[in-house]
C-alpha cells in the first residue's frame, strides 16, 4: 500500500504497512491482536484464522482501516448472527476508516455503539434496515456516493455532526428514538427524510442542502427547535406532522408545507422563501415571520452568522406566502410578510388573521393604461392576487394584471363571486385590529367584485356602477369632490341662463288716501322667464344670486331667491344631489383618516 501523509499520528497501535518517516506514516489501520498489522494488511492465513475466532455481537476495532467490498463483507458474513443470517455488532469502532468500493452494511445489527467519526466513503454506504441499539457516530464523516439509511433505526443519539453528503442522502422511514444530530451537516444531492420518525430532539442547526430536503409525511414528535438550516431549493414538509412546540428557522428557496399538521404552538422564521400553506392544519396559534436580519449560530461560535452561499439570485430576503387554500386562519398569524402571490380564496375564518407589521400584497397596474383610445387609470389599493388572475383572462384586461403561474394551485374557477367574500373577511381582520384606513381597500375590493358578479341582479349590479362612478364606493374623495364641483357648476349655469326670473317685483306697502296713510296688502306675481339674450344673462349680478342659490342648496339647505319653475325644480334637484355628493366626499376623506 502506498504511504498515506498524516498530520497526526493515531493514538492507537496502527499497523504502519509502508514508510514511516517524520510525520509521514504508512497504513494507519489499527493492528489486530496478537498481530502487528491491521486486518487489510493481515496475511491470508492470519485474517482466516482471525475472522473464524469472530462470533456475533463481538465488539470489534477497526480504525482507520481500509476497507475493500471484499473484505467488508469478509469481516461482516464473519459475524453473522445463524438465528436472522443478518450481522450483529457489539461495539464498533470504524473512526478514519476508508471504504474503497461500496459499503454494504443492511441489516447490520448494532448493538453497542457504533462509531464512525472521520470515516470515508468513496462510493456508496448502505445501510438500510440496520438497527442502532446504542450511539450511532458519524461526525465528520465523508460520503461520497448514495448514503442510503432507508429504514433504519436508531434507539440511541445518531450523530451526524460535520458529515459531507456528495451524493443522495435517504433517509426515508428511519426512526429516531434519541436526538438527531445534523448540526453543520452539508448535503450536496437530495436529502429524502420522507416518513422519518423523529421522536427525540431534531437538530439540524447550520445544516446546508444544496439541493432539495424532503421531510415529506415524516413526524416530528417534540423537535423544539428545527434550524436554522439552509436550502438552495426546495424545503418539503408536505404531510409532516409536528406533535410538540416546535420553533422553525429556515432560509431557502421555497418551502412546501402543503398538509402539513400542527399539533402544538409553532413559529416559523423565515428568510428567501416562497411558503406553499395549502391544507395545512394547526389546531394552536401558528406565526409566520420573514427573519430580516442572517440567522445566527446558538451553539459552537455562538453568534456568528449562518452563511447563505447556497442561496442565490433571489429578490430579497423576504418571505413570499403563495397560498393559503384550504387553511383555517383563526390561529394563524403573518408579520412582515410578503402577500402579494398569495391565494386565500377557500381559507376558512379568514376574518380572524391576524397581520401584523409590513405584510404586503398586490396592487393594481400603477401608470395609465390606454384602451380604445381612452385612457384608463387605476387609484392604488391593494389587492388579491386572484383578482389579478381573474381580470387578467378577461378579454378587455390592460396590461399590468398579472397573470396565475401554471404550477401554482389551479384558479380558472375563481372569479367575483368566490373574491367577494375574501375580500369581506379581509376588511374585517383589519377593522377587528383598529386598521380602518387599510381596511378601506378591502371594501373597494369587495364592492368591486360584487359589481362584477354576473350572477347579481342587474338592478344591484347598476346601483353599485353609480356608487363606483360618483365617489369610488364613497373611498374615492377627489372623484365625488370632481363630481360635487360638476353639478354644482352645471346648477349654477342652468341658474343664470333659465332659473332665476327676468326681474324682480318690489311691491308698494304704503299709500295715502284723503290725507290718511293706509296699507293696502300686495300681491306677489309670478316670476317671469327671462327672454333676452344669453349672454346678458351671463352677468355678474346674475352670477352673485345663482352662487347664493347653490351654495345655500348644498350646505344651508335654504334658499331667499325668486326662483323661475326650472329653477326651483334645479334647486330641489340640487338639494338632493349636491349634499350627497358633499357627504360621499366627507366620508371618502374620514375612511382614509379614521383611527
Amino acid at each position: 500500500m502506498a504511504s498515506t501523509s498524516a498530520p497526526d499520528v493515531p493514538d492507537w497501535p496502527y499497523c504502519g504497512d509502508g514508510v514511516t518517516n517524520g510525520d509521514r506514516v504508512g497504513c494507519i489501520g489499527r493492528s489486530v491482536d496478537p498481530h502487528p498489522a491491521c486486518l487489510a494488511h493481515l496475511s491470508g492465513r492470519d485474517r482466516d484464522a482471525h475472522l473464524a475466532s469472530l462470533n456475533a455481537g463481538d465488539d470489534i476495532d477497526h480504525r482507520g482501516t481500509s476497507f475493500t467490498g471484499q473484505l467488508l463483507t469478509q469481516l461482516l458474513n464473519a459475524l453473522s448472527d445463524p438465528t436472522t443470517n443478518h450481522p450483529r455488532l457489539g461495539d464498533a469502532r470504524f473512526e478514519s476508516a476508508t471504504f474503497t468500493d461500496n459499503a454494504d452494511f443492511e441489516s447490520t445489527n448494532f448493538t453497542g455503539d457504533a462509531r464512525f467519526h472521520l470515516a470515508m466513503f468513496t462510493r456508496n454506504a448502505w445501510f438500510e434496515s440496520a438497527t442502532f441499539t446504542r450511539e450511532a457516530q458519524f461526525d465528520s464523516v465523508t460520503f461520497t456516493g448514495t448514503a442510503g439509511f432507508e429504514s433504519v433505526t436508531f434507539n440511541g443519539v445518531a450523530r451526524f455532526h460535520s458529515a459531507t453528503f456528495n451524493g443522495a442522502a435517504r433517509f426515508r422511514l428511519a426512526t429516531f428514538t434519541g436526538t438527531a444530530d445534523f448540526e453543520s451537516a452539508a448535503f450536496a444531492g437530495i436529502a429524502d427524510f420522507g416518513s422519518a420518525m423523529f421522536t427525540g430532539i431534531a437538530d439540524f442547526e447550520a445544516a446546508g442542502f444544496t439541493d432539495d430536503v424532503d421531510f415529506g409525511e415524516a413526524v416530528f414528535e417534540r423537535a423544539g427547535e428545527l434550524g436554522p438550516l439552509v436550502c438552495g431549493n426546495t424545503v418539503l414538509l408536505s404531510g409532516t406532522r409536528f406533535g410538540g412546540p416546535v420553533t422553525l428557522s429556515i432560509a431557502a428557496r421555497r418551502l412546501d408545507c402543503h398538509r402539513t399538521r400542527w399539533e402544538s404552538t409553532a413559529a416559523l422564521r423565515l428568510r428567501h422563501a416562497d411558503v406553499d400553506f395549502a391544507q395545512a392544519v394547526f389546531e394552536y396559534p401558528l406565526s409566520i415571520a420573514a427573519e430580516q436580519a442572517h440567522f445566527r449560530h446558538s451553539r459552537g461560535v455562538r453568534g456568528s452568522v449562518v452563511p447563505e452561499d447556497l442561496i442565490v439570485g433571489t429578490t430579497g430576503s423576504g418571505a413570499r406566502i403563495v397560498s393559503l387554500r384550504g387553511v383555517d386562519a383563526a390561529h394563524l398569524v403573518l408579520a412582515d410578510i410578503e402577500l402579494t402571490q398569495c391565494q386565500f380564496t377557500g381559507t376558512v375564518h379568514l376574518d380572524q388573521i391576524r397581520l401584523e407589521g409590513n405584510c404586503t400584497f398586490a396592487t393594481v397596474p400603477a401608470r395609465t393604461q390606454w384602451r380604445w383610445l381612452r385612457p384608463q387609470r387605476f387609484t392604488q389599493r391593494r389587492t388579491l392576487a386572484e383578482e389579478h388572475y381573474w381580470r387578467s383572462r378577461q378579454p378587455t384586461a390592460v396590461p399590468g394584471w398579472q397573470q396565475a403561474i401554471v404550477d401554482t394551485s389551479p384558479t380558472e374557477h375563481v372569479g367575483p363571486a368566490q373574491l367577494a367574500p375574501v375580500y369581506r373577511a379581509l376588511r374585517k381582520a383589519f377593522e377587528d385590529s383598529k386598521n380602518e384606513p387599510d381596511a378601506a381597500d378591502f371594501y373597494y375590493g369587495e364592492m368591486e367584485m360584487r359589481r362584477h358578479d354576473h350572477d347579481r341582479p342587474r338592478a344591484e349590479r347598476a346601483l353599485l356602477a353609480a356608487y363606483w362612478a360618483l365617489s369610488g364606493y364613497g373611498l374615492r374623495a377627489t372623484r365625488a369632490v370632481v363630481w360635487l364641483l360638476l353639478a354644482m357648476t352645471g346648477t349654477l349655469l342652468v341658474m343664470m341662463l333659465w332659473g332665476l326670473p327676468a326681474y324682480s317685483w318690489k311691491p308698494e306697502t304704503v299709500g295715502s288716501l284723503s290725507g290718511r296713510q293706509v296699507r293696502l296688502p300686495t300681491g306677489k306675481p309670478d316670476p317671469v322667464n327671462p327672454t333676452n339674450a344669453l349672454q346678458e344673462r351671463l352677468s355678474s349680478q346674475r352670477f352673485e344670486g345663482s352662487l347664493r342659490v347653490v351654495v345655500n342648496s348644498v350646505i344651508f339647505r335654504s334658499s331667499d331667491q325668486d326662483l323661475t319653475t326650472t329653477g326651483t325644480y334645479t334647486e330641489m334637484a340640487s338639494r338632493l344631489t349636491e349634499p350627497v355628493l358633499l357627504g360621499l366626499a366627507v366620508l371618502a376623506i374620514r375612511g382614509r383618516i379614521k383611527r
